[in-house]
């Protein structure tokens, strides 16, 4: 009994985790951006690092990093099926970093879903707040949830070049599972002799058992 109780309270802990990472992202994201709204200068480059950091604030239809601009319902449909998938596959999780992972990235599909349904030009087409601008990295312009998403994909590659399951548990090496294979099949061997060892019969007289009788249970005079 207290093994199921354990295992459901992880799970409580993870989805907990996963809520909290997507609930300050999405707050984040949509505190900056409304500020951003607010306050700076639409199309125009407002330098904050020199050129390693800019506020350039544009409104973008397409995908992160202002990629496919014709194509904003299907984007609004596959960040809500996003969205929804993480929140069905939540129930599976048990390791806090695969929950912190999964909550940035359902994080960053909010942000940018909200903006898509309720911006202009209207539901479903709406034009997503870009405003960071890093020349020297990349030429696109892209906002809190952008990177929050990428985030959450380097880690997502970490975790499963690491070998950590859904469950916090570790994937066994290659090496590992020859040992381990190795050790089974040592195990195998070595029970049949063991059997043959512990049985009364096996013995190495010919003549059978020394107690004075035959094989029979006769005596022997």
């Amino acid at each position: 009994m207290s093994r199921p109780a354990s295992r459901a309270k992880v799970s409580a802990r993870a989805i907990a985790a996963l809520a909290f990472a997507a609930v300050v992202v999405v707050a984040l994201d949509q505190g900056v951006k409304a500020l951003v709204v607010a306050n700076l200068p639409y199309g125009t480059v407002v330098p904050v690092l020199g050129g390693a950091l800019q506020f350039f604030y544009v409104r973008n239809p397409g995908a992160a990093f202002s990629f496919a601009v014709n194509m904003t319902w299907v984007f609004s449909i596959v960040s809500t099926a996003v969205v929804v998938a993480i929140i069905v596959f939540a129930r599976r999780i048990r390791s806090m970093w695969w929950a912190l992972v999964l909550g940035m990235l359902l994080g960053g599909a909010l942000g940018n879903l909200l903006d898509r349904l309720f911006r202009e030009p209207g539901f479903g087409r709406g034009h997503v707040v870009d405003f960071i601008s890093t020349p020297w990295m990349m030429p696109a312009i892209y906002n809190i949830a952008d990177s929050f998403i990428c985030i959450s994909m380097v880690i997502f590659v970490l975790l499963v070049i690491l070998g950590v399951n859904l469950d916090g548990s570790r994937a066994l090496t290659a090496k590992q599972q020859r040992a381990a294979d190795a050790a089974g099949a040592g195990a195998d061997a070595s029970a049949p002799d063991a059997t043959r060892a512990s049985s009364p019969a096996a013995t190495d007289d010919p003549r059978g058992p020394r107690d004075g009788r035959d094989a029979l249970g006769h005596d022997a005079t």
